[in-house]
């Protein structure tokens, strides 16, 4: 492939691509010189392109992932001679539990998994077991659980300002 016929002789591209690669080159020579000086804290060079940020680090954490990791503690794994809590290994990363490691046990199904690997899960804003769908929050909580979450939500209660009407049907 290539340039197109006739592209090569104009004389603008040619400047302007010399011209921004010497622009480059002196950002790059500045910045060096002022890391040897001691004084790079002057020129913020700003974030590294060629690093990719870690998607799970850079999310905001949500309320309801809060509030599940909450009420899904983690615990310590003592390994018995079953080979750890449960029939086997972590359903999310196929690892074998070590003395230890941290765990979540879910309170719906009674599955267990890395402390590590379901709060991934959490953070991306699933609410339900990774093995089987349950729901994280059992019934009995789930009043309770919704209350806290409108509270964190920081949502003044938009009915209790119109508690005196009365709905007809």
């Amino acid at each position: 492939m290539g340039f197109p016929a006739g592209y090569t002789d104009v004389l603008l591209p040619k400047l302007l691509i010399n011209t921004l690669s010497f622009l480059g080159f002196l950002r790059h020579f500045v910045l060096a010189v002022l890391s040897l000086v001691g004084l790079s804290g002057l020129v913020d060079p700003g974030p590294d392109p060629s690093a990719r940020p870690d998607p799970v680090m850079t999310r905001p954490e949500s309320a309801s992932a809060a509030l599940i990791r909450e009420m899904l503690p983690a615990e310590t794994v003592s390994v018995r001679a079953g080979g750890g809590p449960g029939l086997g290994g972590c359903a999310v990363c196929l690892y074998e539990y070590e003395d230890g490691e941290e765990i979540r046990r879910m309170r719906n199904c009674q599955h267990v998994f890395h402390r590590s690997c379901v709060d991934r899960w959490i953070e991306h804003d699933r609410k339900t077991c990774p093995l089987c769908r349950k729901p994280f929050v059992p019934k009995e909580l789930e009043d309770d659980f919704n209350d806290k979450l409108w509270a964190a939500s920081g949502i003044p209660d938009f009915y209790s300002d119109y508690s005196h009407i009365t709905h007809f049907l």
